[in-house]
């Protein structure tokens, strides 16, 4: 289902509107990853922070819906035997990156009844940047 209405997630509730970026700015992006070992995960959370300060958070939830909600970020932790949780700004490597700086023109978000959020795009002038989970991981990708 594809609109602008979110559609409420049984576990996590509805969060935020992620149609609540359009329009705004964005002037940072915070990222968790997990480090175990010698391997480093993909982000767990990405916080977009606004050009007025505000921040959304952008993550998986444990139903494997998309929870977008309001949120700074958490510092990092030690989890033990599992490694670690480290947070920090995002790197190049974030696709969010690519358009710091620049406004959100538009967002589209993509729900299924019963189970929540699946997907936003945000579609920013020099592209575009897709979070979804997949198998259970958040996962960004440029468009």
């Amino acid at each position: 289902m594809e609109s602008g209405e979110s559609v409420v997630c049984p576990v996590h509730g509805a969060g935020v509107g992620p149609h609540r970026l359009a329009g705004r700015r964005l002037a940072g992006v915070v990222v968790s990853r997990h480090h175990g070992g010698t391997e480093v995960s993909g982000p767990i959370d990405v916080w977009l922070i606004d050009a007025e300060g505000d921040a959304t958070l952008v993550t998986a939830g444990s139903d494997w819906c998309l929870i977008v909600a309001d949120g700074v970020p958490h510092e990092g932790h030690d989890a033990g035997e599992w490694g670690r949780v480290e947070v920090a700004r995002a790197d190049e490597k974030t696709p969010f990156a690519a358009h710091l700086g620049e406004t959100v023109l538009a967002v589209h978000e993509v729900s299924e009844p019963g189970n929540g959020r699946r997907r936003v795009d945000f579609t920013f002038e020099s592209g575009d940047v897709r979070c979804e989970v997949l198998a259970g991981e958040l996962r960004l990708s440029a468009g």
